[in-house]
């Protein structure tokens, strides 16, 4: 039996895959999580097989607690979900040790067949995602401008645009506020921005922040 928690903060997603994935015979929902922070509280007093991760929630979001769960559970197998099927987020989740990249799209099927692979010891990402990351490599670069911040930087331009403040992202992020403005500085130029609200609506343009997040 494959042991499954489903981390999302909007109850209805949430509910809806461990409802889906309950009629299926080899998988079991040992829990859900509405944050990062839940989702690494649970991993440390339960066992389980598979994190399935959304990508964008407040506090600390996927990407975060993603690292921060493999940095101390490295056996783990993380597979994010998200809405966005850009090549930005799957390559930077993989790169902090994701085995697997689904759309919030993906039906009964492709779940099951995601969470097999890596029990498996397999990277599985979506079909429509596969394909725009190899066509960024084709073309040498990422079309999104996010794509020149490090992996700290882009933690820190999402939470600037979800609300959070320098010192709520210095918790989160374990460094001090003094490191939090010295990355927002360096967003700023890598972006060629000067304000919180333009890197907003920069986040918006290229599917980093959804346009009702922002409002």
């Amino acid at each position: 039996m494959i042991k499954v928690l489903v981390v999302d903060d909007h109850d209805l997603v949430r509910m809806g895959i461990s409802r889906m994935l309950g009629d299926v015979a080899d998988i079991e929902v040992v829990g859900e999580a509405k944050s990062g922070e839940e989702a690494i509280a649970f991993v440390r007093e339960s066992e389980l097989d598979v994190i399935l991760m959304d990508v964008r929630m407040p506090g600390m979001g996927g990407m975060e607690a993603t690292r921060k769960v493999l940095s101390r559970f490295p056996d783990a197998r993380v597979i994010a979900v998200s809405a966005l099927d850009d090549e930005l987020f799957p390559t930077r989740l993989i790169e902090a040790g994701a085995k697997g990249y689904v759309t919030k799209g993906a039906d009964l099927e492709e779940m099951v067949r995601a969470i097999r692979a890596v029990m498996a010891g397999d990277t599985y990402i979506s079909s429509s995602i596969a394909g725009k990351l190899v066509w960024n490599k084709t073309r040498g670069g990422n079309s999104s401008p996010f794509g020149e911040l490090s992996e700290r930087e882009l933690q820190t331009a999402v939470m600037i645009v979800n609300g959070s403040k320098v010192s709520e992202i210095a918790e989160t992020l374990s460094v001090s506020p003094k490191t939090v403005n010295t990355y927002r500085y360096r967003i700023f130029d890598k972006l060629h921005i000067h304000s919180d609200v333009e890197l907003t609506l920069l986040a918006v343009k290229h599917n980093v922040l959804d346009p009702e997040e922002a409002l």
